[in-house]
């Protein structure tokens, strides 16, 4: 029998993309991609803060805290400027009671300044930055889902969608253009959020369901939870299919970008035959290598046919994951 583990766990041998490492990153937060570019990076890099959030949290004082507390060191200094402008003046006039009051008054402001801590530099760029992701992350609620709501099956699959999205997104046969570049950018963001976003629904129902039949049940409640177990089986199934999909399409990039380094490996090989020829006839080895050599054109037109046949199976599973404009 198939658990919803054993659904969960893909390929392990997923294709690496040209940029690396970003397959073996893990993402920790999936954000719509209508929101915008500046607005998505800011949540993207602070999951710590949004699962704060999640929590209650909130940042410390606020922006009008923030500004009074960098406008109080100069105007508390310019009144005490002011305040020993008019102790002069009373002290020129002979008003030697008033001159002192004045004095002492503005001595104890100039001393409070001094002695007040200036605020960290650092310590401000963080509060400012997190009172940032704080109004970022309010305006643009339930338009990103963060990692750690998904149960483990669910995690699982978001890896997988990760993986497979990164290792398309990371190729050189996309960045080249032999794939729908445009597309891709478009419909893979897309596809990522709509799987991550029913992930979390998923999630949520299910240990909703799980915790309820945990109580113990009766019959008349069995009866019920039945169908909707089988409801939230199928809902898996349903993104189980989509991530296989976009594996098969990651499956089909990773086999042109196989064929593409390898046409290009055997094109600079090819460049350098007539130096191979000129060795050989120059030092009068033995002749059966050149066939061998004179081989390279036909590698090079069989692999240049694969990345075709590649980029082809490509977009034709690409079609069904996206509709045409």
């Amino acid at each position: 029998m198939t658990t919803a583990d054993d659904r969960a766990h893909g390929p392990a041998d997923l294709p690496s993309p040209g940029t690396g490492e970003a397959v073996g990153r893990r993402t920790e937060v999936v954000v719509d991609p209508a929101v915008d570019r500046e607005s998505a990076e800011l949540l993207r890099t602070h999951p710590r803060l949004l699962a704060l959030l999640r929590e209650g949290w909130t940042p410390e004082g606020g922006r009008r805290s923030t500004v009074l507390s960098a406008a109080a060191r100069p105007a508390a200094t310019a009144l005490a400027l002011a305040a020993v402008a008019a102790g002069l003046d009373l002290f020129l006039s002979e008003r030697y009671t008033a001159f002192a009051v004045v004095m002492s008054s503005a001595a104890l402001l100039i001393v409070g300044v001094l002695l007040k801590p200036r605020p960290d530099a650092r310590a401000e760029r963080r509060r400012a930055e997190e009172l940032q992701v704080y109004e970022t992350a309010r305006r643009h609620e339930g338009r990103y889902m963060l990692r750690d709501r998904l149960d483990g099956p669910a995690r699982a699959l978001m890896d997988r969608t990760h993986a497979a999205v990164a290792s398309v997104m990371g190729s050189r046969v996309n960045a080249e253009g032999l794939l729908d570049g445009v597309r891709n950018a478009v419909m893979l963001p897309e596809q990522e959020w709509e799987i991550a976003r029913l992930l979390a629904k998923l999630s949520e129902l299910r240990a909703e369901h799980e915790e309820v039949l945990a109580e113990g049940v009766t019959p008349e409640v069995a009866a019920v939870a039945e169908p909707l177990g089988r409801a939230l089986a199928g809902s898996e199934a349903a993104v189980v299919a989509r991530v296989e999909a976009l594996e098969r399409y990651a499956g089909h990039v990773a086999d042109a970008e196989r064929a593409h380094r390898a046409r290009g490996q055997i094109e600079r090989l090819g460049a350098t035959l007539p130096r191979y020829e000129e060795l050989l006839a120059e030092s009068g080895a033995a002749g059966p290598a050149v066939p061998e050599l004179g081989r390279l054109a036909e590698d090079a037109g069989r692999l240049e046919q694969a990345l075709r046949d590649s980029v082809r199976a490509a977009r034709e599973t690409l079609r069904p994951l996206t509709p045409d404009p």
